[in-house]
């Protein structure tokens, strides 16, 4: 028990018939009685809530604004990943779930007090509690649902088998993806070649380089503009050279005018230094348009050869470009021309490449049996033991001459087809019974009344609960058309489940509730048109009286409470 999870309590308020209550939940078998309409069903609905089930507006309290249903959980050490891997924090091993659920339908949930989904409750559900009501009993008919439990069963072992086969068989379907997409680029390669040689003579002839449509464009403009740019060169020649007000010759006047009177102050000879280095600096600019004016001249053949080229650029960039600027275009273009050859090769060698795929899918097939096979043999050894641990329960339940059967049906290895690999294997598994020795095998969803299914399931969930994590199971009318002598048996295994797992049962059988180690009971009275119920434990004198209320539906009945108190003495 100490590595499984437990609910150590349940907080109610305002859900249905239920104003408040505070439910302590302790270890073993938990049974809940009362009356017909006094709520019983409303602290599995309030639990449902808490393990992230679907809220309506309508189990809110009659005059309520909302209701609050709340469940805190101890959590072992060694499940607190488990949690976290939701995005679920455990603090000091304590889990408090909250749901609340307002008149108008809105529901909130929080876990430790941060706010979660409730689908990330369902997640966390898996974990924690695994409910047993009619649906249960429907679900068990599913193909899906037996597969699961004869898989689960199985253990570790089987585990770590399914992980191998889930790889191999998404490696698998990656290579058939892989296969078909170079299949499909061998089919059309021919035409790929062609535009891909096409592409990379057409570039090497232009011997295109990175930056260079840049480059060409400023050239270009600075050709075009010879004339403008030689006035303006020209212009400002004139306004640094010219002998008497020109720039240099006013900031020489300056220098002379500075030059005495410098020494005498550190402030005006800060100044003069920099009059001096802006005289300097328009000298050596004076300089450099000088050169430049003197370079400068029209090249109309450089022109035209300039615009050719751009014109070259353009067309290419107009066949294989997209939609960026010319510059980034032409760019990409000389990046693809680099991978060119590359691609051409790949393509070249696309038979041989295929040929190297096949032969790897081949292998991968090969282990994809193999891990089947595994698979089967397990799920077959399981489903042998889980026969004839469940037979040995359901006998106990009062069926002496009932056989439970799990039957695991493989493909056919000598002739797999690709459809036999499913994602779970190349197996399907059902469950049968027979109702007497030698009897034919019946389908469980087919040959089980309410009674005897509710007993099978019973019997699955004590030879299960052994290797299954989850901590805590819940029943609803497990005993459902089940009386006398089977319902004693149901109490019976119901108490052999709670020493492997916490166990609540809801119940109106005495027989079960006898077994029970903590026993509340929902009680109602009336207040006008609104009834309310009260959830209180009983012990000594008080449970004699609930088991003889059970028994025989009538208060201070002597022979009832004589009964009550035998059939708790069963459990000594």
């Amino acid at each position: 028990m100490s590595e499984r999870t437990f609910l150590d309590e349940i907080t109610i308020r305002s859900i249905g018939v239920i104003e408040q209550s505070t439910i302590e939940i302790s270890q073993g078998l938990t049974v809940l009685s009362g009356e017909t309409g006094a709520g019983k069903t409303m602290i599995l609905t309030a639990l449902n809530l808490i393990l992230g089930g679907k809220s309506d507006s309508a189990l809110v309290r009659q005059g309520s604004q909302r209701l609050v249903a709340s469940g805190r959980f101890t959590i072992p050490q060694s499940q607190i990943e488990s949690f976290e891997d939701l995005g679920i924090v455990v603090e000091d091993g304590e889990l408090i779930i909250t749901r609340t659920v307002s008149s108008d339908g809105k529901s909130k949930a929080s876990s430790n007090g941060v706010a979660v989904t409730a689908s990330t409750l369902s997640q966390a559900s898996e974990l924690l509690v695994e409910v047993h009501a009619q649906a249960a009993n429907l679900n068990i008919s599913k193909a899906s649902k037996q597969r699961e439990l004869v898989d689960r069963f199985a253990g570790k072992s089987f585990e770590e088998a399914f992980n191998r086969y889930s790889q191999i068989l998404n490696s698998y379907h990656d290579l058939k993806a892989r296969i078909s997409v170079l299949k499909k680029s061998i089919d059309k390669r021919e035409f790929e070649l062609a535009e891909l040689r096409e592409f990379s003579t057409l570039l090497s002839q232009l011997s295109l380089v990175r930056g260079e449509y840049t480059q060409i464009s400023t050239e270009i403009a600075r050709l075009s503009s010879v004339e403008e740019l030689r006035i303006a060169g020209v212009s400002a020649a004139q306004v640094l050279n010219e002998e008497e007000s020109g720039s240099l010759t006013t900031l020489g006047v300056a220098l002379k005018a500075l030059e005495a009177a410098r020494s005498k102050d550190v402030a005006l000879d800060a100044i003069y230094a920099q009059v001096s280095e802006g005289f300097y600096l328009i000298d050596d600019a004076r300089s450099a348009l000088t050169s430049y004016l003197d370079a400068l001249e029209a090249d109309p053949s450089q022109l035209e050869l300039l615009n050719s080229r751009k014109a070259q650029i353009h067309t290419l960039i107009k066949r294989y470009g997209g939609s960026d600027s010319a510059d980034i275009e032409s760019d990409k273009l000389v990046q693809r021309y680099e991978l060119t050859e590359s691609s051409i090769s790949d393509l070249e060698g696309g038979d041989d490449r295929l040929k190297e795929l096949e032969s790897e899918l081949k292998d991968v097939k090969i282990n994809l049996v193999s891990a089947a096979k595994d698979l089967t043999r397990i799920r077959g050894e399981s489903a042998a033991r889980l026969s004839q641990a469940v037979t040995l329960e359901v006998q106990a339940l009062s069926m002496p001459h009932t056989s439970f059967v799990a039957r695991v049906d493989s493909a056919d290895y000598s002739s797999l087809k690709e459809s036999d690999f499913s994602a779970t294997g190349c197996d399907e598994i059902a469950m049968f019974i027979s109702a007497h020795k030698d009897g034919p095998l019946v389908s469980l969803s087919k040959g089980a009344s309410g009674g005897e299914m509710s007993r099978v399931m019973l019997a699955l969930e004590v030879v299960i609960a052994a290797t299954h994590p989850v901590g805590t199971y819940v029943f609803d009318e497990v005993d459902a058309g089940v009386g006398g002598k089977a319902a004693i048996e149901v109490g019976r295994r119901l108490h052999e489940l709670s020493r492997h797992a916490q166990v609540i049962v809801v119940t109106h059988l005495p027989q079960v509730a006898a077994w029970a180690d903590s026993h509340f009971v929902v009680t109602k009275d009336s207040d006008g048109s609104v009834t309310q119920s009260d959830v209180h434990k009983v012990e000594g004198e008080e449970r004699i009286e609930e088991i003889a209320r059970m028994l025989a539906g009538l208060e201070n009945s002597v022979s009832a409470r004589e009964h009550a108190a035998e059939l708790l003495s069963l459990k000594v």
